[in-house]
């Protein structure tokens, strides 16, 4: 009976399936899996994202200047003073599209950086980390003014010395 067996392992089809569909193990140690939801292995709960803050601003594409809200996009920037509304500055403006604008425009503008009277410009407005806050969980660095400088070269070596402990 045994050379008629597909698998031949120990343990695979030793005992017919019981009126639940389990294999009993010889030897009694078989135990019914637990039925309902896994309790979890945390027992505190569960633990809240970091979620990193973000600022939602307008940028000059040339300086990448932050623009103040409600800037009237008519004039130049107050950094580099190159202008607002022109295509570069729109967020419809993709380089790999025909007429390098994902709208259907009905004419090229054939500078992309020079204003123009565009009506579907719309401002191009980025997402990023908001970092106005300082660096969180970083160890303050001191300013270069807050460190001593060495005198003499006798006193440079004497750093050297007890920083690397020769």
């Amino acid at each position: 009976m045994d050379s008629d067996r597909k698998y031949r392992q120990r343990g695979y089809s030793d005992s017919p399936p019981n009126n639940n569909g389990n294999r009993e193990r010889s030897g009694g140690d078989f135990k019914p899996k637990p039925s309902g939801p896994r309790p979890s292995i945390d027992i505190t709960g569960p633990r809240l994202p970091r979620l990193v803050q973000s600022v939602t601003a307008s940028r000059c594409y040339s300086c990448a200047t932050t623009l103040q809200p409600g800037t009237d996009y008519t004039g130049n920037c107050p950094k580099c003073n190159v202008a607002l509304h022109c295509c570069k500055q729109c967020a419809h403006f993709e380089p790999s599209t025909r007429f390098q604008c994902n709208k259907p425009v009905p004419v090229r503008v054939v500078s992309k950086d020079k204003p123009n009277d565009c009506t579907l410009f719309y401002a191009r407005v980025t997402v990023a980390r908001d970092v106005s806050n300082g660096a969180q969980g970083r160890p303050p660095v001191a300013p270069p003014s807050a460190v001593a400088q060495p005198k003499s070269a006798a006193d440079a070596r004497d750093a050297f010395a007890r920083l690397f402990k020769i």
